[in-house]
């Protein structure tokens, strides 16, 4: 049997940003509390998101500033719900109450500093803290890819120790599993596929291996040191005579540093013309955090991700 064959029987993954959404729109709408939603760009892909019904939102801002932006453009806030709170800040901790509180599944960033929002997460009081380390994961749908690929850390880990990789890898594949993708197959990228005592990533990888081997890691195939090639590419490992149960098949391509998961991930985006959506995880909760740069459909993406995992 084939290994995509084998993948199969374990149920069905979902394999394109089509196939989120039809899942999204099979269940109940989940709410999405957003920080400081006074901002084009949210508010616009807050329509989409309700007239596609992936979500229901509750806007935390200044609601002078809601309206006259939603004014602006067109966005109707019938039936929508708002909080009014002028201060940013206090936006943020409104918002993060709401989701703590059960009365929103998803927190969504809007016109506020990224800093200032995780603050808000990471409150011991009104926070989402669980003690894993936040982490920032990308869906991709690259063209003739046969799969959704994901990779983790390129947006909130400089230079994650060992534990912070296993937690950001923990935290990938919560997300993996509600795409029907269990258990994931890890790859450690690193530039070779052999360990090498001068490149700590080598070591790492090995490593994380090993405690996925002993149950450290949960619902997970981890393998490496991998080249990208030999993870990704099922020729490329035969070619090098890899045996390895990810080695062409990886879900989740886990990076040596956030310099390394930046520019591929831009790389998929820029180069090879893939779609994007991420996630910030490793909190209670779902926490969507887009760039201005990121497109109409990868904010719209993220949230119906959001909204899959709340």
């Amino acid at each position: 049997m084939c290994k995509e064959s084998e993948r199969e029987l374990n149920g069905k993954a979902l394999k394109s940003f089509e196939d989120i959404l039809a899942a999204v729109k099979d269940k109940a709408p989940k709410r999405v509390a957003v920080a400081v939603a006074q901002d084009d760009a949210v508010l616009e892909t807050v329509q989409g998101a309700r007239e596609q019904k992936i979500a229901e939102f509750t806007l935390v801002g200044d609601i002078d500033k809601i309206k006259v932006t939603a004014d602006k453009l067109g966005v109707s806030l019938d039936e929508v719900q708002m909080v009014h709170e002028p201060d940013d800040r206090k936006a943020a901790y409104r918002a993060v109450n709401l989701v703590s509180g059960g009365q929103a599944d998803v927190l969504m960033k809007g016109l506020i500093n990224t800093a200032d929002l995780l603050r808000a997460v990471l409150d011991k009081e009104v926070g989402l803290r669980t003690g894993r380390v936040l982490s920032h994961t990308a869906v991709y749908e690259v063209p003739g890819f046969e799969r959704l690929l994901m990779i983790t850390d390129g947006g909130m880990n400089i230079a994650p120790t060992l534990q912070q990789k296993a937690d950001i890898i923990q935290n990938s594949v919560q997300l993996a599993k509600v795409l029907g993708i269990s258990p994931a197959k890890v790859a450690i990228l690193a530039a070779v596929e052999v360990i090498n005592p001068d490149m700590p990533a080598t070591l790492e990888a090995a490593a994380l291996a090993k405690m996925a081997e002993r149950g450290q890691i949960q619902d997970a195939i981890v393998d490496g040191p991998l080249a990208l090639d030999n993870a990704i590419s099922i020729e490329a490992a035969e070619h090098k005579g890899i045996k390895s149960p990810v080695a062409g098949m990886a879900d989740i391509l886990v990076t040596p540093d956030i310099e390394a998961g930046n520019i591929l991930g831009k790389s998929l985006v820029y180069i090879a013309r893939s779609k994007i959506a991420g996630l910030v995880l490793g909190a209670a909760k779902p926490v969507v955090v887009t760039s201005r740069a990121d497109t109409y459909e990868a904010k719209l993406m993220s949230i119906a991700m959001g909204a899959l995992l709340g």
